[in-house]
């Protein structure tokens, strides 16, 4: 019976779980801040790559 105490005794002790669910949350949380930020540059960043491109056609034209 000390050991099954012992051993509940540690796995409510053990954090190393809540640390992987902390870093998952700040990850996900990073993610959704990336896709507003996306959304809200989205046409200035097409307008951006749109010149890009248009920079090197015209620079590699014959």
């Amino acid at each position: 019976m000390k050991t099954m105490l012992t051993t509940v005794q540690a796995f409510i002790a053990d954090e190393g779980g809540v640390t992987a669910i902390e870093y998952g949350l700040i990850a996900a949380l990073v993610g959704v801040a990336m896709a507003g930020a996306a959304k809200l540059l989205g046409d200035e960043i097409k307008t951006t790559f749109n010149n890009v491109v248009t920079s090197l056609k015209s620079a590699l034209a014959p």
